[in-house]
């Protein structure tokens, strides 16, 4: 861990350049997410990273695995801590809509969002974003917000893309960073501001879909369900990943 470098910075030059507490910094990891927990059980603060040039068995929605390759992209865990847990609900979309701002610049084009947790660029997957809370005593003691970036596009899986050509992963983490930290530190439900900015970037409203329900997407809610219009009426699903009937 000591020798791992990113664009030529060790852990502590990212922490001081990024403005964080600190910092964790490996080659190779098996999940940053497993990762920020141990820290965080060892009492970390928040705004603690942990970064891997490559991961092992990166960890994603639904306990799917798969392993991120050396230097093609940021792979890492923030640590926050909130006061209350008034915003887990729509962590994921709210720091996806904050993620999407902060890159259109490196994008080459204007950066989508699909519900729940995915960024697109022209209908091919960027980034993921995996967010799971500790508890005790009905009070959330810390959150981790796992993101995968492809800086460099990926030959596999064929739908992924990555950001424009000459981006480098530092120009990438110090404009994700910030827009992570401010996302998580909203609370409450998502605002009529924020549904509206969200709606903008919206990759599946109006579209056809077939899971998490039969219909057509109406948008995401306040409390960041997703709205379907279906046969019987408008429907608000909470969970389950959006399948396009196209892709069927």
């Amino acid at each position: 861990m000591a020798d791992a470098l990113l664009d030529g910075l060790d852990a502590s030059a990212l922490a001081a350049r990024l403005g964080l507490p600190s910092c964790e910094l490996h080659d190779t990891a098996g999940s940053t997410m497993d990762l920020a927990h141990a820290a965080a059980g060892r009492g970390a603060p928040a705004g603690y990273l942990v970064l891997a040039n490559a991961q092992e068995a990166g960890r994603g929605r639904g306990g799917r695995r798969w392993s991120s390759p050396p230097g093609g992209g940021l792979w890492m865990t923030l640590l926050e801590r909130p006061r209350t847990p008034s915003g887990l609900d729509v962590l994921s979309l709210r720091v996806g809509l904050h993620m999407a701002e902060a890159l259109d610049a490196l994008a080459g084009d204007g950066v989508r969002l699909k519900w729940p947790n995915d960024l697109q660029v022209n209908g091919r997957k960027l980034a993921g974003i995996l967010i799971e809370a500790r508890w005790r005593d009905q009070r959330v003691e810390w959150v981790a917000i796992g993101v995968g970036l492809n800086v460099v596009p990926p030959t596999d899986p064929p739908d992924a893309t990555g950001l424009r050509a000459g981006a480098t992963r530092l120009e990438a983490l110090e404009r994700v960073l910030p827009a992570l930290r401010a996302g998580a530190a909203v609370e409450g439900p998502f605002t009529p501001a924020e549904l509206a900015r969200f709606a903008r970037r919206d990759a599946a409203v109006g579209r056809r879909i077939t899971a998490p329900a039969a219909g057509v997407v109406a948008g995401v809610g306040a409390s960041g369900e997703l709205l379907v219009e279906t046969p019987t009426g408008r429907t608000a699903c909470r969970a389950g990943s959006l399948v396009f009937a196209e892709d069927r």
